[in-house]
């Protein structure tokens, strides 16, 4: 993850701005006339503050990345048993679309943002890396069988159950339900 930078009133208002812009109309659509005019600030700020506009929506995706993944942590901590924390990252989900309806603002990054090289396209790929690797751990650390393999399915059903939010259907009632018999299913008898 991008580190955190200290930030002036402006700068956080500018990525306020480009959050609420960028989530919902789109990274390539918004222009930066348009955050500096929501943000209050000038134009001149606003590079001043960021350099490009490419800087800035990697920040934008930095800040989003940096609350999931509190998030997650938060959820994962609050589990008693070793095989339901290997799910809580589903029960973050949960948590997270709320007030995120729009779908996976990293997912809608790497669509429009294809060019690896891109500094937001880094960061929105070492977000889903993240994710199967905290899967990972979470499965080796209940003692679950295969937990590479399991880790890969168990994103899948996340993103998946990420990717169709904005559709009329509730999956991720269904993907988290499977993610538990999954885990369940490769986890020691013990549990």
């Amino acid at each position: 993850m991008q580190e955190a930078r200290r930030m002036t009133p402006a700068g956080r208002r500018i990525v306020a701005a480009a959050e609420e812009l960028f989530y919902n109309r789109g990274i390539t659509a918004v222009g930066v006339d348009l955050i500096a005019e929501r943000s209050g600030v000038t134009k001149r700020t606003l590079y001043n503050q960021f350099g490009s506009k490419d800087h800035l929506v990697a920040t934008y995706l930095a800040e989003r990345d940096r609350r999931w993944r509190s998030l997650v942590r938060a959820a994962v901590e609050d589990c008693d048993d070793p095989v339901e924390a290997v799910t809580a990252p589903f029960d973050a989900l949960r948590t997270w679309s709320r007030t995120n309806t729009r779908g996976c603002a990293f997912i809608n990054a790497l669509a429009e943002l294809p060019d690896p090289s891109h500094p937001a396209h880094r960061i929105a790929a070492e977000q889903k890396l993240w994710l199967q690797s905290l899967f990972k751990e979470l499965a080796t650390a209940a003692g679950c069988s295969a937990p590479d393999a399991l880790a890969v399915q168990l994103l899948v059903l996340h993103e998946g159950a990420l990717a169709t939010q904005p559709l009329p259907l509730d999956t991720l009632s269904d993907s988290t339900d499977l993610a538990r018999a999954i885990v369940r299913a490769g986890a020691p008898p013990h549990w």
